[in-house]
């Protein structure tokens, strides 16, 4: 397996992502998140990529008995310092330590772009939930992984995107922070999930609530991240659209 930066990255990440998350996860994701678990009737939960435990303490809070896995030792232990009755598991997406049919809801937020086998993993996802439980994804946006912005000679930003059909990994770097993250096209991501099995039952490319004007102004240009949720069919539990 490739380093991807995830271990000499955490002690930046963990400077970068603070108690309360990023902008994208305060202002973009949060909400839409938790407006896909509250009142579902969902009674535990898999957060995949678990990081320092963020949304993992969120679902508690929700009610749910949530279980992250982490393969980052140093986000893993941060996760376990700040939720000591937590459970933070070292594990991969690609290989979930479960048997068949053991969650309510599995969570990938954000964590695709990380994962080199995501064929595996997706199937992976799909096996451990429950009949009529659901897969929500928070995921950046292929249109976003596959260009950056760019400023012309008058001072006005603009977004450039190419290459968009080939699916590659990358390396981006902000403050102490430097990873590899994959762009994949979406229709990509799109047949792994319907192959395993899941049928779409949520799409949105939530804008931002709330946050500094110019980042405000960004994401409202462009989508940066889009929300997913899949079912696996079962039995008779109602479902929610």
């Amino acid at each position: 397996m490739q380093d991807n930066g995830w271990d000499s990255s955490a002690t930046g990440w963990l400077a970068a992502i603070g108690e309360h998350g990023d902008f994208s996860r305060r202002h973009v994701l949060d909400g839409p998140m938790m407006a896909r678990v509250s009142d579902r009737g969902f009674t535990n939960a898999l957060d995949i990529g678990s990081g320092e435990g963020r949304f993992c303490r969120m679902l508690r809070e929700a009610g749910l008995d949530p279980i992250g896995i982490e393969p980052t030792a140093a986000l893993r232990e941060a996760a376990q310092a700040r939720d000591p009755a937590g459970r933070y598991l070292d594990a991969k997406a690609e290989k979930l330590p479960f048997e068949d049919s053991s969650f309510d809801l599995v969570v990938s937020y954000l964590t695709l772009i990380d994962i080199d086998e995501i064929e595996a993993a997706i199937a992976e996802m799909a096996r451990v939930l429950r009949p009529n439980g659901a897969l929500l994804i928070a995921n950046l946006n292929s249109f976003a992984t596959a260009g950056n912005w760019r400023r012309r000679e008058d001072g006005a930003d603009y977004f450039v995107m190419d290459n968009y059909l080939e699916a590659r990994a990358e390396w981006v770097s902000w403050t102490g922070i430097t990873i590899r993250n994959w762009h994949r096209p979406f229709s990509f991501y799109l047949q792994l999930l319907l192959a395993s099995g899941l049928r779409l039952s949520h799409f949105d490319e939530p804008l931002p609530q709330g946050g500094e004007a110019f980042r405000t102004k960004r994401y409202r240009r462009m989508p940066y991240h889009h929300v997913m949720e899949w079912i696996k069919p079962g039995d008779n539990r109602p479902e929610t659209g």
